[in-house]
């Protein structure tokens, strides 16, 4: 048995199926597969959803007897997509398009797979195994193109080889246009425009004064025409691998890091998915979930915005009761610090119950802090934030307000003298009073916040690697607006 692996070549194959919708057509699907070679054995049918292999949902399942017959029936309403036929050591399969109503025969040999399949009842399916031929054709050229390069031995022989690779990419290219002309409003269509990434009009391109050079043109373009032939109406596009990758180029590659500009793309990808079921559904989640896990500072206010505008207001209708609540609930711990919120106040006292307020401390910059002594990440951080502090921070009117989460007084006292950093101000919480972890969200040790001298949070989860160059960064940015006033 032949067993299709997932290669570099493969993934155009997930993208080469077609078929005119079928208004007039009972709900559900029919698809009956006779295929040599198997033979009582279970077998899947499944389908993408917005991601590439190896994620699939299975829909189906159904037992090829022993003439390698099977059939896969259901009598609901099936949104369509990309789907396969996964057989029983789940790594052999074959694609195909299959929409609402549709009643089809695959006919074909295992051994043979991907090509050579036959399809009775479905047009669009014929015009695919032609594709999979070309693609077949075009993947070994492409691969024979790889091995040349390799033993080429002059500069002049690799350009000429790329140049091949280049042309040959176009034909590609062509054969997707020639499709789209001649098949418009089909499922191959759509998954062909989707495919479409905007070509950057060769320059020069001038500033407005017609003399600059606009070195921005390349960028602003790509991103202003990122979505020109993505159908934001074909809900069936979520049934193929392409949408997760885009999400992910459009807002981690093309958007700026910042709150605000994350934000404005997110509704402009929710205002075009509005009212597509599975589109919204899918752009809700990933926006929200590519901001909760962020590593980015500052997206967790993206997090926020997403929960209180969406998820508060009925939008996650997917979700249970329960679950929405997680959601709520997280953004409300989140929603007190993130970054330009002012610092929710602390008071405690020090070892000598001298209390100290944080709104009192008159600092450039202010490190909140939140550690233990039993920590073991803290007995590393502690020190190397502490040779940072003294070697620049000090200078440029830092101070270090750092709460005791938990731990023995004792130890605590001890920590302080041998990491010499007596000089903080160190406070703990002995009767539990104050709500620090949730207003500070601390549920691991050590937690560090910056604050700039009105207490507002501008940095937040950082360590001693990055808060030097997050103050010079503030600093350079205040530089900034100052010369502009």
């Amino acid at each position: 048995m032949r067993r299709i692996l997932l290669t570099c070549f493969a993934f155009v194959f997930f993208l080469t199926f077609g078929l005119v919708s079928r208004a007039n057509a009972a709900d559900g699907y029919h698809v009956e597969v006779n295929l040599k070679g198997v033979k009582d054995s279970m077998a899947y049918l499944a389908h993408y959803y917005g991601k590439p292999l190896p994620t699939i949902y299975k829909l189906d399942s159904a037992r090829f007897d022993k003439n390698g017959r099977a059939v896969f029936q259901g009598k609901d309403y099936t949104l369509g997509g990309i789907y396969m036929v996964l057989l029983s050591d789940k790594k052999t399969y074959f694609e195909f398009l299959l929409d609402n109503g549709d009643k089809i025969t695959i006919n074909g040999d295992v051994k043979e797979l991907p090509n050579g399949l036959k399809f009775k009842n479905s047009r669009q399916n014929d015009l695919f195994a032609g594709y999979v031929k070309f693609l077949s054709d075009y993947g070994a050229k492409q691969q024979a193109l790889q091995e040349q390069l390799s033993k080429a031995k002059t500069a002049a022989d690799s350009d000429a080889i790329k140049q091949k690779s280049i042309t040959l990419s176009k034909e590609m290219v062509n054969y997707r246009h020639d499709y789209v002309k001649a098949n418009p409003n089909t499922l191959l269509a759509d998954i062909f425009n989707a495919l479409e990434l905007p070509t950057v009009p060769e320059g020069p391109h001038y500033m407005a004064d017609g003399k600059t050079i606009d070195s921005n043109f390349a960028y602003d373009y790509y991103k202003a025409h990122y979505w020109d032939n993505f159908n934001f109406n074909d809900d069936r596009l979520i049934n193929t691998p392409i949408y997760d990758n885009r999400l992910e180029e459009y807002i981690n590659k093309l958007t700026l890091p910042y709150e605000d500009s994350v934000e404005k793309e997110s509704v402009m990808l929710l205002e075009k998915t509005r009212g597509k079921k599975e589109l919204f559904k899918y752009t809700l989640w990933w926006l929200t979930r590519n901001a909760e896990t962020s590593k980015i500072m500052g997206m967790d206010a993206v997090f926020v915005y997403l929960v209180e505008n969406y998820y508060m207001k009925g939008d996650a209708y997917w979700l249970s009761n329960d679950d929405l609540q997680k959601y709520i609930d997280r953004a409300h711990k989140i929603a007190p610090n993130v970054i330009g919120n002012i610092a929710p106040d602390i008071n405690m006292p020090d070892i000598n119950n001298n209390y100290h307020k944080l709104s009192d401390v008159k600092a450039k910059y202010t490190i909140l802090i939140f550690w233990s002594p039993d920590c073991g990440h803290c007995q590393t951080e502690i020190p190397k934030l502490d040779s940072v502090y003294n070697a620049v921070l000090k200078q440029k009117g830092t101070k270090v307000y750092a709460v005791r989460t938990e731990g023995e007084e004792k130890k605590w006292q001890e920590t302080i003298t041998k990491d010499n950093i007596g000089d903080w101000i160190n406070v703990y919480d002995p009767e539990h009073k104050s709500r620090f972890r949730e207003d500070y969200d601390v549920y691991s040790t050590p937690t560090i916040y910056l604050l700039d001298e009105k207490k507002i949070i501008r940095g937040k989860r950082i360590d001693h690697t990055n808060i030097a160059s997050l103050i010079e960064m503030l600093e350079r940015k205040e530089k900034a607006e100052k010369t502009k006033k």
